[in-house]
């Protein structure tokens, strides 16, 4: 299987997880949206290396067979920052990092909060609609880039958290960005050139 294959194969799991997760008002939008989240989630990808896909992959099949929905546990653990009082309540349910993991974990967060704000600077008509970066924005009805990421880090075991790590450390070495990477291949999925090309014309449709 090639990596564009177990790429492919990672997210239909993570689609299959994600459209039975169980919302307190029902099934949302965006839960009946495959098209849309295939192309959120190829995007996120642009950058992983095979071992990395391999290694999360294994952490969604290695949890569901335990009976666990590490895409539920995502949402729960953005409650942290949203919803302290509820997530105190389901905590107990949630299996917690390594203190080791805890440190991967924000030295990620770091790298990549500082990348989202320079993307932001750079192509602000593509990201005015975007989440507020930072966690201090964050309220029961708004998460932050900040807090989504963290949340979703909180899942991955302590091998994938390594190898996201390495991935972040090799980026900064090429003088790369994940956040203008992911954008990137994201408006190439729908269409546009490049992001260059993406904020020209969102710049445009701004002011007519």
């Amino acid at each position: 299987m090639t990596l564009s294959e177990k790429k492919e194969a990672l997210i239909k799991t993570e689609w299959q997880l994600f459209h039975n997760v169980n919302n307190e008002g029902g099934k949302a939008d965006c839960q009946n949206d495959p098209e849309t989240f295939e192309i959120m989630r190829r995007s996120q990808f642009v950058c992983w290396s095979e071992e990395l896909v391999d290694s999360w992959h294994n952490d969604l099949l290695t949890a569901k067979s335990a009976g666990r929905n590490l895409l539920s546990e995502k949402y729960a653990w953005m409650m942290r920052s949203t919803a302290p009082h509820e997530f105190h309540l389901i905590s107990k349910h949630l299996v917690f990092p390594s203190i080791a993991a805890e440190q991967m974990i924000e030295e990620i967060v770091a790298a990549e909060v500082e990348w989202m704000e320079a993307y932001e600077k750079q192509y602000p008509f593509m990201a005015s609609g975007n989440r507020p970066v930072r966690k201090e924005n964050d309220c029961e009805y708004v998460t932050s880039f900040e807090t989504y990421l963290t949340g979703e880090l909180h899942t991955y075991s302590e091998k994938t958290l390594g190898l996201y790590l390495d991935m972040i450390k090799q980026l900064k070495k090429d003088g790369k960005s994940l956040a203008t990477e992911v954008m990137n291949a994201m408006v190439k999925a729908y269409g546009y050139k490049d992001l260059d090309d993406a904020e020209r014309q969102q710049k445009i449709r701004a002011n007519l």
